[in-house]
């Protein structure tokens, strides 16, 4: 009977609210937020969803991430240099990054910039979710 309310408790406990992960997305391609979103929320993340770099700032002044997704493109900024800016800054030097780019030369940049880890676009679609999973799980 213990076990039995250990396992339990144990179940009630990695349910609780408070250990669900925030997953921030700066994509500007709505087809690919989206994509991302879904999965996303299949494994249980909570999302915070930008597609501009104005957008992500205003966002950050009410909540923290516990990882960043950034594409390199975005109209109003570079994927990489937001990348540097963060892990430049006290508050989210951190907070672990992955960029995203269907151009592979910005594979290097990204790192160079301080990224966790780097996926090309287009991805596949259980790799990303691994990916993920792995940066949160460290």
């Amino acid at each position: 009977m213990a076990k039995l309310l250990l396992g339990i408790t144990k179940s009630i406990l990695n349910k609780n609210p408070v250990m669900i992960k925030r997953v921030h997305i700066l994509e500007d391609d709505e087809d690919i937020r989206y994509i991302i979103g879904v999965l996303l929320k299949d494994e249980g993340y909570e999302l915070q969803l930008s597609s501009s770099f104005t957008e992500l700032k205003s966002k950050l002044k009410d909540s923290l991430p516990d990882l960043f997704i950034l594409d390199v493109m975005i109209p109003d900024g570079d994927g990489t240099d937001i990348c540097s800016d963060l892990k430049g800054d006290p508050f989210t030097k951190h907070i672990p990054i992955i960029v995203m780019s269907a151009n592979d030369q910005n594979k290097q940049k990204s790192l160079d910039a301080g990224a966790n880890d780097y996926i090309s676009k287009p991805f596949d679609i259980d790799y990303i979710v691994k990916r993920i999973n792995s940066q949160l799980t460290k």
